[in-house]
Formats: C-alpha cells, sequence, structure tokens
C-alpha cells in the first residue's frame, strides 16, 4: 500500500481499533474518498466484536488540517454532505471513541475530533473552526455538537472569526479534555484506551446513549442488565478482588427502537 497517497490506515490491537487520516501532502486534508469511506470503515469496526474502543488520530505531527479545499470547487454542498455523513457516524459510533490530536485540527479535522466521545491534544496543538475564511454555512448539527462542548460564547468565536486558538484555551474552554507534554500523547491515549477497553460495554453504551440525550430508554438498558450477566459478574470481581471478565457486547447498529 502506497502509504503517500490519502487514506484511512487502519489497525486492530487489544480491543482497540487506530484509524489513522493519512494525507502527508496536504496536512492531512480529508478527500472527498476520505469521507466516503470513513462510515464504510466505521460500520465494519462497530460490527467486529473484538473492538471495544476505537482511536481517531492523524498520521505525522497532524491531527487534519480540514477539507481539501481542491474538492470543494466542484460542489462545496456536496463536499460538505460528506463530511456530515462522516462526521455523524462517528458519533454515533457504539462504543467509546478517542481523538489524539497533535498538530492542526482545524475546520473538517475539528468536526471529526468534536464528534469523538473524548479529546486527547499534545501541548502546541492548534485547533480552530473555519468556514467563515471560505463563505461557508456550517452544518446545523455540527454547531450543535460544537455548542455542546465550549458552549454558545466560544462556538460563536471560533466560528464567527475562523482563529486558530491553542491547547491551553482548547482545554479551559472544554473542546479537549487533556492535555498531554511532547512525547506523552500516545503514551497517555493508549492507557486510557486500555482502561475503557476493560470496562464493561454495557455501562458505556447506556451511558453514551444518555449523554446523547436519549431519555425513552431506562426500560431498555434495565432489561439488557437483567440479561447481560455483566453486573453479577462485576460484582463478583469486586467482592473476589480480581480483575471482571464483562461479556456484554453493544450491538453494532447502535440504539434501535
Amino acid at each position: 500500500m502506497d502509504r503517500t497517497e490519502p487514506q484511512l490506515l487502519c489497525s486492530v490491537d487489544g480491543g482497540v481499533a487506530t484509524v489513522v487520516i493519512s494525507h502527508p501532502a496536504k496536512r492531512n486534508a480529508m478527500t472527498a474518498g476520505m469521507w466516503r469511506s470513513l462510515p464504510e470503515l466505521l460500520e465494519r469496526l462497530a460490527a467486529d466484536p473484538a473492538v471495544r474502543v476505537l482511536v481517531l488520530t492523524g498520521a505525522g505531527d497532524t491531527f487534519c488540517a480540514g477539507a481539501d479545499i481542491s474538492t470543494l470547487r466542484e460542489s462545496a454542498a456536496d463536499a460538505q454532505a460528506l463530511a456530515v455523513a462522516a462526521e455523524e457516524a462517528l458519533a454515533a459510533f457504539p462504543r467509546p471513541t478517542l481523538a489524539a490530536v497533535r498538530g492542526y485540527c482545524v475546520g473538517g479535522g475539528s468536526q471529526l475530533a468534536a464528534a469523538c466521545d473524548l479529546r486527547f491534544a499534545q501541548e502546541g496543538a492548534l485547533f480552530g473552526v473555519t468556514p467563515a475564511k471560505l463563505g461557508i454555512v456550517y452544518p446545523s448539527s455540527s454547531t450543535r455538537r460544537l455548542v455542546g462542548l465550549v458552549g454558545p460564547a466560544m462556538a460563536k468565536h471560533l466560528l464567527f472569526s475562523g482563529e486558530l486558538i491553542g491547547t491551553e484555551r482548547a482545554l479551559r474552554t472544554g473542546l479537549v479534555d487533556e492535555v498531554l507534554p511532547d512525547g506523552g500523547l500516545d503514551e497517555r491515549v493508549a492507557a486510557y484506551a486500555g482502561v475503557l477497553a476493560s470496562r464493561s460495554q454495557l455501562t458505556q453504551a447506556a451511558a453514551k446513549e444518555f449523554a446523547a440525550g436519549r431519555q425513552d430508554r431506562d426500560g431498555y438498558w434495565a432489561a439488557q442488565a437483567r440479561g447481560s450477566g455483566d453486573t453479577a459478574e462485576g460484582v463478583a470481581a469486586f467482592l473476589e478482588r480480581r480483575a471482571p471478565h464483562f461479556t456484554y457486547t453493544s450491538p453494532a447498529g447502535g440504539p434501535t427502537g
């Protein structure tokens, strides 16, 4: 495989799937083909019961510098539709998702990072939401997701100005969850992903759904808990002072009904 070509690379190890945005010639900018392939890749990973956590990152020293601007010349609306579809597929992934950010996380890159459950950044990373620099209307779904992370005023600042902010402000405003020193990002993300992979998918799947605002599924999740065996295993493991072995696997298709 030619790693200089724009593509999404994927590997699975120890229950953790790592998806790498790779387009080295353009700071990992997303092409139409890359946007189009992400939902398909996520669907395959969601169907794999061995995958318990997903990490999204960029190749080299950049997360993602946004959409490949050359793709906007033909149809900005079509390009945006592809980006929104990819963002929504990532947000709907049924297991925990982490963005590991170094370098530029701008435009479409910030959309992808925001769609993850948590964001870890290396010191020196730069974040920006830049549609105002291109005269593009930012999608309503992406705007709401950004507001949910940083609040209305900060979202307006980012959207109105297109200015880049550093990790200190990103952490203070809630755009990122942890900032790591140079060289510490990969180790921290690997350790945290390992922790998540060892926890109950039952708890995680229900928490992810409730945190997204779903309010009509308490009965469903109570029934899942009764039938899963995870609660009994967790209690037994605690009393026996051993690591639990949880067996519940969240549905590949996410919430239904």
